[in-house]
């Protein structure tokens, strides 16, 4: 990755990053990775990640966006890939699957591509290879189109998916069998948690993507 120097005087989010004393973009993208991974008040806040002491895969990748663009970089892209969330990649799903005859469903990521190049600093153990050959879909987004947009794009892939699979479930209905696979997912990290895995192993061990171990999460979605 090329790094970069952050000029604090540039920006609201440059400002921010310098207040940590960070004038580095890579010691930025650590810092960000290292946040908690959790639901943020106001998405449309840019600095939200700060104020809330942690973010999404959506805000924290937003803010390194914006970062980039203070700072002249305009190669530092934000994605949102849509991926096959099957089994193979999540094993605590495949019961609820199994159940609606589903061998997957599409989920939405956000991630960022400079040059040629992905990155997922959604937490310290989080990488593109996790899902990359499981992506449908991958689209350049801005960073104040993390919100709605992003959840309106995820919809819109589902609703020709239904359509173009001959799935015979409504969006609203795969919607939620989606939240059950999440409610999966859910359990499996209490799991973690009561076979005497410490908190930091149960951290290093969750799914790297958006739909993780968060009621909070799933909240986003419900618009």
């Amino acid at each position: 990755m090329n790094d970069f120097n952050i000029d604090k005087d540039k920006g609201i989010v440059s400002k921010r990053f310098s207040e940590f004393d960070i004038s580095k973009f890579s010691s930025a993208c650590n810092f960000i990775a290292e946040l908690p991974y959790k639901r943020n008040q106001n998405k449309d806040n840019i600095t939200c990640v700060f104020d809330d002491n942690g973010g999404t895969c959506s805000t924290k990748h937003a803010v390194l966006r914006k970062l980039a663009l203070e700072n002249n970089q305009e190669n530092v892209k934000l994605m949102l890939g849509i991926f096959k969330m099957d089994a193979e990649y999540a094993p605590s799903i495949k019961n609820t699957l199994d159940k609606y005859q589903l061998k997957y469903i599409p989920e939405a990521h956000n991630y960022l591509k400079i040059d040629n190049q992905y990155f997922d600093f959604t937490k310290p153990n989080s990488s593109y290879k996790n899902f990359e050959q499981k992506i449908l879909l991958e689209t350049e987004i801005e960073y104040n189109q993390i919100s709605s947009e992003k959840i309106l794009l995820h919809k819109k892939y589902l609703e020709e998916w239904l359509v173009e699979k001959g799935i015979k479930y409504t969006l609203d209905e795969v919607w939620e069998i989606r939240e059950k696979c999440i409610e999966d997912l859910q359990k499996q990290d209490v799991e973690k948690i009561k076979t005497n895995s410490s908190e930091e192993d149960f951290n290093c061990n969750s799914s790297p993507v958006c739909f993780q171990n968060s009621p909070e999460v799933r909240d986003e979605y419900k618009q």
